[in-house]
């Protein structure tokens, strides 16, 4: 295993209202651990995060981004996770023209009444940015703001 770049990275959650959002509650509600630097922001709908939420949260200091909605064909919307699934690939495109490691943006599907995988998406999610330097827009925007 390679060695710890970044031993505290700084996790935004996007969870859906009606899926995503219950489990991180249930799991809470059921004393589950899971690493406490994520900042859970409920959203009505995965459809519902534009992309600019995404990369205005890594380039204010997140190491990584997380979309959580509810599984395909039961979205509260409809069609919303749907436009989630489309939008994060175009998502993964420009942020690896930004130079931005694909694995600091991820997209998951969990419902209400799954907490355990709530905490492990979290917990991995966590490992996996560990092992990556710090988030490259953080260390640019930290730079930029020195010079003023």
């Amino acid at each position: 295993m390679s060695e710890l770049l970044n031993p505290e990275p700084k996790v935004i959650a996007f969870l859906c209202k009606w899926c995503s959002s219950n489990a991180a509650d249930l799991a809470g509600v059921s004393r589950m651990k899971y690493p406490a630097n994520i900042i859970a922001i409920e959203t009505p709908c995965s459809g519902r995060v534009d992309p600019t939420y995404i990369f205005d949260a890594l380039s204010n200091g997140a190491d990584g981004v997380i979309v959580a909605g509810c599984h395909p064909g039961e979205c509260h919307y409809i069609t919303g996770n749907y436009k989630t699934l489309k939008r994060m690939v175009l998502v993964k495109e420009l942020a690896e023209q930004m130079g931005i490691e694909d694995e600091r943006i991820h997209l998951e599907w969990i419902s209400s009444s799954e907490a355990k995988k709530f905490v492990k998406t979290m917990t991995e999610f966590i490992e996996k940015l560990k092992h990556l330097p710090p988030n490259p827009l953080r260390n640019n925007r930290v730079a930029q703001e020195a010079k003023h």
